[in-house]
């Protein structure tokens, strides 16, 4: 058996096949269809125009306008928000502004009551401490006066026994201070 190459073969196949030729019009281009063509666009367009019309562009204008109207609902409360954070703001302020007012007329009331309290206080032992230098004064002076009565004595009592020891004679201690004040008043 002899095989045949298959080149051969496949040279034959193909050049046995011929396309045959074609007669027929693409049905769009073709002008004996072309009138009924224009009515079935012309009825299909209208029937499409009739559909949305009534049915799909109503429901696209509702949707469309309650997104206009919940768009405008939501600016106006947005405003509204806004106005009321404004006001609340402007009340915090206020309220701030207040507070800081009352702070400082409380700590300037508390300084002006305590610097009077103080004064007061430094008044009070001013007051004290010029009592208590007078009496030191008063007890100076009382003591110094004693003292003084004691010199006097203590100078007679000295010139007596001074007299006595010089001139062997014995005075007394009253003739003594008789001396020393006749003495002082010269």
């Amino acid at each position: 058996m002899a095989s045949t190459p298959k080149t051969a073969v496949a040279a034959t196949t193909t050049s046995t096949q011929v396309p045959a030729k074609q007669t027929e019009v693409f049905p769009p281009f073709d002008v004996s269809t072309f009138v009924p063509q224009l009515i079935w666009l012309a009825l299909t367009f209208g029937f499409l125009y009739w559909m949305l019309s009534r049915y799909l562009l109503p429901r696209i204008t509702d949707v469309i306008d309650a997104r206009s109207d919940g768009i405008a609902r939501d600016l106006a409360r947005a405003g509204q928000l806004k106005k009321d954070t404004e006001d609340a703001l402007a009340s915090y302020e206020k309220a701030l502004a207040d507070a800081k007012a009352k702070g400082n007329d409380i700590a300037k009331s508390t300084r002006d009551t305590l610097a009077a309290e103080t004064e007061r206080e430094r008044q009070k032992t001013e007051a004290d401490l010029a009592r208590q230098a007078a009496d030191a004064e008063r007890r100076i002076a009382d003591s110094k006066s004693k003292a003084l009565a004691s010199v006097n004595d203590i100078a007679g009592e000295t010139v007596a026994a001074i007299v006595g020891k010089l001139t062997g004679t014995t005075i007394s201690a009253e003739d003594g201070k008789r001396a020393v004040a006749a003495i002082r008043s010269k």
